[in-house]
């Protein structure tokens, strides 16, 4: 191998890596490779254009107003919470 990673794992995570390895007998490198090659060929590989996206999200409808209003709301609220006011 000719790259040396370092990652900061919850223990969840390390404990679900650690199981994964010892289920397929393979170090914990070769499950993130393994993951890390199924993610890559499960994500799409063109870039969509948000432009695009954002037209289509409008002929769809776009949001709902009153969401988007309740939704504001809750967000100033968590910030002045955050900020202690």
């Amino acid at each position: 191998m000719t790259h040396r990673a370092t990652f900061a794992l919850d223990e969840v995570t390390a404990g679900r890596l650690k199981r994964l390895a010892a289920t397929w007998q393979v170090s914990q490198a070769e499950v993130v490779r393994r993951a890390v090659a199924e993610v890559d060929r499960a994500s799409p590989t063109v870039k969509q254009d948000p432009l695009e996206m954002l037209r289509a999200y409008h002929a769809k409808g776009g949001f709902d107003p009153a969401k988007a209003t309740a939704f504001s709301a809750e967000v100033a609220e968590n910030r002045n919470h955050w900020r202690g006011e």
